[in-house]
């Protein structure tokens, strides 16, 4: 199973959003849309997409005031598209915080790119990683993709977002609660319990003897790391 790259679109007009999430679709990647503000916020915190893209002439709300309202509340990619192509315009939203800026009218092609561009850097930002190999088994965190022997491995959601969370820092142990805020975002009481019933699932998916893990390793009390590639 490739897990899909969550990308929320936010224009108050259909046929945009249905251009934009036609190339999406077709690009491999999971579009949700919302045509004004206030649905913007209420998706980005129950789905937390990675990346949004932002029309500034919204119905409810100038999206200029939307920029540091989506940039305190997650850590998503903002890419401003937007008709406004006064220099100042730009200069504000990206001052706001947006991290790019596309002028319609678009070609979709180009927007594809300024994506593919905005996901690598948010697997190689602080010094990431986006792809490794442990062992038998590679994680691609671009793709969403995890084979062994080079056979796909088939994840849930949940398993491949705990996966990527260690995949991300080898060697480097992540706390139990950094995880469960990623695989449960919207869970107020995280319940280690839960946490380790996902790892044990996983750890039967990629280790050779789960009983014994060289892949997943426990760092008893605080969390897991994954084995360094060697």
């Amino acid at each position: 199973m490739t897990l899909r790259h969550k990308i929320l679109i936010v224009d108050d007009e259909p046929h945009i959003r249905r251009l934009i999430q036609a190339a999406l679709t077709r690009a491999g990647y999971e579009g949700m849309e919302a045509d004004n503000g206030r649905s913007a916020l209420d998706l980005l915190r129950r789905d937390r997409p990675d990346i949004l893209l932002l029309d500034l002439g919204l119905p409810d709300r100038d999206g200029l005031e939307l920029v540091p309202l989506i940039k305190q509340q997650s850590d998503t990619t903002l890419i401003v598209v937007s008709a406004r192509d006064a220099t100042d315009e730009k200069v504000a939203a990206l001052d706001l915080g947006a991290d790019d800026y596309l002028t319609k009218p678009f070609d979709t092609d180009e927007l594809l790119a300024r994506v593919r561009v905005a996901l690598r850097n948010r697997l190689t930002r602080d010094g990431a990683a986006s792809a490794l190999t442990v062992g038998d088994v590679s994680i691609d965190l671009l793709a969403h993709k995890v084979t062994r022997a080079g056979a796909e491995v088939h994840l849930t959601p949940k398993e491949f977002t705990a996966l990527a969370q260690l995949a991300r820092f080898p060697g480097r142990v992540i706390t139990h609660s950094q995880i469960m805020a990623q695989v449960w975002p919207n869970e107020v009481d995280h319940h280690v319990e839960y946490l380790r019933v996902l790892v044990r699932g996983l750890r039967q998916k990629l280790e050779d003897d789960p009983q014994q893990p060289r892949i997943i390793t426990n760092e008893p009390g605080i969390g897991y790391r994954l084995r360094p590639a060697e």
